[in-house]
């Protein structure tokens, strides 16, 4: 019996990153997403394993499924939540092997998206998309046909591609985070507002934390404003880090050692389109 557990958990822990990696892009949740696994890995322990012919798949059709399980309870809960809702980070330079196979389906922008999918089309996208899996295979996971699949996949490509647009690459948001909070930390409107698109959003994650906006902030000279409100006491003894957040360029801000919140946007050439602030100090642990 030990021998056998040994190999389980040696299979287990193979295949682990990959779970981790379908239920995070799933649940947008670092913290759910180890909880998820975790459960996983439970049922394994007590699953009749001599009856499984291919491991691997079984635990990622068990992730998947428990995944869109989660997914409905996940939105009922954010339904009470204070304020915007984002995706809680992680340091893909920590965590390397979360973006390796594909980085597909891990950005905010797109995490973002995705959560306007129904949970299937998201497990669909997911899977094809994030870790090529075949549309047979996605089939059985999701108890459909490859037809199915294939439009669900579909869907949710045109759906995540049609509303985003083309972004600057990674140097260019590195740059212009930098611009951005040299002239945050200042509050020059002027040049705060050079740096926007026209239909820039702020969006503040804090859910109902102290002095963390509850609303989100639109247009270029609204956030320019919204900005430079509070240029004048927050950035006083903050530090910067920088990280690779979700695969993109990230500034993580900090203040004698406590983490305050992380900071990313997203940009094309029209400028930055969105300014994203992590402040909900529960969703900090990872980075």
């Amino acid at each position: 019996m030990a021998g056998d557990l040994d190999e389980a958990a040696k299979i287990f822990t193979g295949v682990r990153p990959r779970l981790f990696g379908i239920a995070y892009r799933m649940l947008g949740s670092a913290s759910e997403a180890e909880d998820l696994v975790q459960d996983v890995w439970l049922r394994w322990q007590a699953y009749d394993r001599d009856t499984v012919q291919n491991p691997a798949a079984f635990l990622a059709t068990t992730t998947t499924r428990l995944a869109i399980n989660e997914l409905q309870s996940a939105r009922a809960r954010r339904e009470t939540y204070i304020g915007p809702w984002l995706p809680e980070p992680v340091d893909t330079a920590a965590d390397p092997y979360l973006g390796a196979e594909r980085g597909e389906a891990l950005e905010f922008a797109v995490l973002m998206l995705m959560e306007k999918l129904t949970p299937t089309e998201r497990a669909a996208y997911v899977l094809r998309e994030a870790f090529d899996y075949p549309y047979s295979q996605i089939a059985d996971i999701l108890q459909s046909t490859e037809p199915a699949v294939r439009q669900l996949v579909s869907r949710a490509r045109k759906h995540v591609t049609g509303e985003r647009k083309v972004p600057v690459s990674d140097i260019m948001q590195r740059e212009l985070l930098a611009t951005f909070l040299e002239a945050a930390r200042t509050g020059d409107l002027e040049a705060l507002e050079k740096l926007f698109a026209a239909d820039v959003a702020s969006v503040s994650d804090g859910n109902g934390a102290r002095n963390v906006s509850r609303q989100v902030v639109v247009g270029a000279e609204r956030v320019a404003k919204f900005v430079a409100a509070f240029s004048s006491w927050y950035w006083e003894g903050v530090e910067i880090r920088w990280v690779t957040a979700n695969g993109r360029p990230g500034a993580v801000m900090s203040r004698n050692g406590q983490v305050l919140g992380l900071v990313t946007l997203t940009a094309s050439a029209d400028g930055i389109d969105q300014l994203l602030w992590a402040m909900n100090p529960e969703k900090l642990s990872s980075i």
